[in-house]
């Protein structure tokens, strides 16, 4: 009999047309780029670490009650249905302290104190998509603009009595019910997700570049290596010179060949041997080679002063005790008409006439990162 038949074809047609329709109305829930299955455990806690990529992508942040939960609940949501490496970010915000103004109090002298406007203090849960190894990775910008269509389940207020913890949730919801434009129109409850870095790095990591990978590889077998030096700011001490050039054809060479000229042999020297010379006494020096000279620097500092009210820096009283106790001294000139400035020098080695405070060079940790992913 062809009834039965007829109605087996058309069902399994409507079938494959209801299939059809339902991808062509999510094409944003599907998760193009390839990644591995990742791992949705309900029972564990996937807190965002350093290890999770220089590069990720705000999803959506919460907070105040129930804003761990939701966070939660949307990265599980994000692993399990759309294979999304989401991770939280937990930060506590205190807006109850007096903070320093940038005007003078006119009773004190010093730096007024100012009060935040909302006044409060609560905890923020960001929601994240990891493991970005570039800000221009293609993959970071599908995924990016996929977020911003999906719509999870968990997000939808109208399944919780409760309402949402989402930040900005109904602020954000009509702005983009006015937006003129039909394709944001369309847009999830995490329209507004974007690329950041991540918190857990140093600020250095993402610096352009970063030392050479020429420099850091003189460096790389220095015992008390300036590049390990953990302040912000040092003070050069003493500098040696080196061959100093600025034809490219010459820098190529010397990177191709891994060779350093005599000139830089013999200022390494030197400041390897004021370096021993000065930890022997218990000074905490630290030397740095780089493709014109060789320096020695002594001590590491977050900042090196406070502003002032007249605009200028003060220096901090620890750096400045280190310029003057290794600058050039003042001595008599021959005849004793005027004064003259005198190098200090120690194990035969002299010191620069003016100590400077200086930044602490930092490696390419991006570079390494990217290295090691490789690998």
């Amino acid at each position: 009999m062809r009834f039965p038949t007829l109605c087996l074809f058309l069902l399994s047609f409507t079938l494959l047309a209801d299939v059809a329709v339902s991808r062509a109305d999510n094409r944003w829930t599907s998760f193009i780029p390839f990644r591995k299955s990742v791992e949705a455990d309900a029972s564990a806690r996937y807190d965002l670490t350093e290890e999770h990529g220089p590069w990720l992508i705000l999803a959506a942040s919460f907070a105040g009650e129930g804003g761990e939960q939701q966070a939660h609940e949307l990265v599980l949501e994000l692993r399990r249905e759309f294979n999304l490496s989401a991770y939280v970010n937990h930060k506590e915000f205190d807006f109850t302290e007096p903070i320093e103004g940038k005007t003078i109090d006119r009773y004190t002298g010093d730096w007024a104190k100012m009060k935040y406007a909302n006044y409060s203090k609560f905890d923020g849960y960001a929601v994240l998509v990891g493991d970005f190894e570039k800000s221009d990775d293609p993959d970071l910008q599908k995924t990016l603009e996929k977020i911003k269509y999906l719509r999870p389940k968990c997000l939808d207020s109208s399944n919780r009595e409760e309402g949402t913890s989402q930040w900005l949730a109904g602020f954000r919801k009509n702005m983009q019910r006015l937006n003129g434009d039909p394709a944001k129109r369309q847009r999830g409850p995490m329209a507004s997700a974007f690329v950041t870095r991540n918190p857990n790095l140093p600020t250095e990591f993402f610096a352009p570049g970063g030392l050479d990978p020429f420099v850091v590889e003189l460096n790389s077998r220095v015992e008390h290596s300036l590049l390990d030096n953990p302040g912000r700011y040092t003070v050069k001490v003493a500098s040696f010179g080196g061959k100093n050039t600025m034809n490219s054809k010459e820098i190529d060479e010397l990177e191709r060949s891994g060779k350093v000229t005599d000139k830089l042999e013999i200022a390494a020297d030197k400041a390897h041997r004021l370096t021993v010379a000065l930890r022997q006494r218990g000074v905490e020096a630290y030397e740095f080679h780089d493709r014109t000279e060789s320096i020695v620097a002594v001590g590491s500092f977050d900042s090196y002063g406070e502003p002032r009210v007249d605009g200028k820096i003060e220096i901090h009283p620890q750096i400045h005790k280190i310029m003057q106790m290794y600058g050039a001294s003042r001595r008599e000139l021959p005849g004793g008409a005027s004064l003259g400035l005198q190098p200090r020098t120690l194990a035969g080695i002299t010191f620069d006439v003016q100590p400077m405070p200086v930044e602490v060079p930092r490696r390419s940790i991006a570079a390494d990162y990217a290295r090691s992913s490789s690998r």
